[in-house]
């Protein structure tokens, strides 16, 4: 019988590919949809960001558009200042992460192939071209840039 290295992991999270947000840890603390903000704003009128214990670095899913970004300061319990402008309209949905769970790489399933640019847990900034679908990246990621990557359905695994 072979030996084979078996991956094993304990929680998963579909990602959003992003040049604005690392790879969050999957640790909710608010959701949400969001109102009239300002360029570079999340508004939520029902929001608890404060209380929720929202900071600077957590990171923000737009779930309906698919994109993300990172919060770069909390400014009320309803607003949050964002480093990309993830809500030019009203009515998205939204998931807050924190990053104040474990901030280790992942190990990245890719559903669907293509080359995938990430950023590394040692911070090196790489492109895996051609990269089959049905298949993990043995590397530790911290990041995957919309920018440069065109493989998709990627899931993060720690």
């Amino acid at each position: 019988m072979a030996n084979y290295q078996k991956l094993q992991v304990s929680t998963a999270l579909n990602i959003v590919k992003s040049d604005n947000a690392n790879i969050p840890f999957t640790a909710q603390i608010a959701v949400g949809v969001n109102g009239s903000p300002s360029l570079n704003e999340l508004e939520d009128v029902t929001g608890t960001f404060i209380t929720s214990n929202v900071q600077t670095g957590d990171v923000v899913y737009n779930t309906t558009t698919g994109t993300s970004a990172t919060v770069t300061r909390v400014i009320s319990e309803t607003n949050l200042f964002l480093n990309a402008d993830l809500f030019p309209g009203s009515g998205d949905a939204f998931i807050i992460y924190s990053q104040n769970s474990p901030k280790e790489g992942c190990v990245l399933y890719i559903g669907t192939g293509g080359n995938l640019r990430v950023l590394t847990s040692s911070s090196n900034d790489v492109t895996f071209y051609n990269v089959l679908g049905g298949t993990f990246l043995p590397v530790q990621v911290l990041k995957v840039f919309s920018t440069g990557t065109s493989a998709s359905d990627l899931v993060a695994l720690w």
